[in-house]
């Protein structure tokens, strides 16, 4: 499962202060940060037969690392974003649902594509910097993201920052997100990049 929070950046100055700022450097990880390019293409069908089942699949490269994700059953509500999520690592960046089969998810979408053939949906195009933090009870993870989500229909510019849970409780997660919030004068974005380029397809922009 996949818990993190999730916030529009105003403007590049304040992606910059959030980065270089020292509102988390008390308990910072020695050694996080990194900056990453992170290049994900969509797969689905030509009758969207995932989406339409609340579905996201994907094959990211993520540095030298090709990721295959699935994700589903998400929702969000201020800024909270929770789904179930599977990744696979995988050496080829053509779509391959069969990584998946021995997953339950992975059994059900053979049934429900049943040999469809998948294509390019959208891609995201990005610049992480990312670091962690422990506070001693969970570790998390900031990840300050600029780039653009690409479909057929044009694209959108993306700058956000995601708080993302790996160890710890959701309700600390929900303190670290208000802390940000206040300093930096954010607004939660319930819009995940992958819905973004599904609203732009559905709307023809």
């Amino acid at each position: 499962m996949e818990i993190e929070f999730k916030y529009r950046i105003p403007d590049g100055d304040t992606a910059e202060r959030i980065w270089e700022d020292s509102l988390f450097s008390d308990i910072e990880e020695e050694d996080s940060r990194e900056e990453i390019p992170l290049l994900a293409v969509y797969y689905d069908t030509k009758e969207l037969d995932l989406a339409r089942n609340e579905i996201a699949y994907r094959v990211r490269r993520e540095g030298d690392r090709l990721i295959s994700t699935l994700k589903w059953k998400g929702k969000s509500d201020e800024g909270l974003h929770i789904r179930e999520e599977l990744t696979v690592p995988v050496t080829d960046s053509k779509p391959n649902l069969d990584v998946f089969l021995e997953s339950d998810i992975g059994s059900d979408l053979e049934s429900l594509l049943e040999d469809k053939e998948l294509t390019e949906l959208m891609r995201t195009d990005v610049r992480r910097r990312r670091f962690r933090i422990d506070t001693g009870t969970g570790l998390f993870e900031i990840s300050v993201d600029e780039g653009c989500v690409s479909t057929v229909c044009g694209s959108r510019d993306i700058l956000e920052v995601e708080v993302e849970l790996f160890t710890g409780e959701t309700e600390e997660l929900v303190q670290i997100g208000k802390k940000m919030e206040e300093a930096y004068g954010l607004e939660p974005e319930d819009t995940s990049k992958y819905a973004r380029g599904i609203e732009m397809i559905c709307n023809g922009e």
